[in-house]
């Protein structure tokens, strides 16, 4: 089922919820007792995988006529700069911050571990964490908004 959805759909996450698609209405038509030759259930499931993904992009040119179609009534808001991050610029900005900040951001941001972990991990206070924390923070935004880190 997956391989058809990835094969059809080109996208893993659209793949993955053909699979939960699919497999919900198999369970539901074999609860109800609906599936007349349980012997050919492959060819059930391969016929729901058609159906589904016939739906998927039938629901995607209806949404994007619907878009065409009513572009100029409704306001476009742009995508914050936020949402196009450059991941070359932000690691370039991560390798310039002192070993100290960058070890309190990957911390914080990767291992999800909160200021009084670090401060134990680190030998210093949580609030010492907070206040590294925020200035590294400021500089890479900064940075990456085209300052210097």
């Amino acid at each position: 089922m997956r391989l058809y959805g990835l094969r059809h759909l080109r996208d893993p996450a659209s793949a993955d919820d053909l699979v939960q698609e699919v497999l919900l209405l198999m369970l539901e038509r074999l609860r109800a007792g609906r599936v007349r030759e349980p012997d050919r259930l492959a060819s059930f499931v391969l016929g729901s995988c058609r159906l589904v993904v016939r739906n998927h992009r039938r629901g995607l040119r209806r949404r994007e006529g619907l878009l065409d179609r009513f572009a100029g009534v409704f306001p476009h808001h742009a995508e914050p700069d936020t949402l196009l991050l450059d991941r070359g610029r932000l690691r370039e900005c991560l390798g310039r911050l002192a070993e100290r900040e960058r070890t309190v951001l990957v911390l914080t941001f990767y291992a999800e571990q909160p200021s009084a972990e670090i401060a134990a991990r680190l030998g210093t206070s949580p609030e010492n964490v907070r206040t590294v924390r925020h200035r590294a923070f400021g500089r890479v935004r900064d940075c990456v908004k085209g300052g210097d880190a």
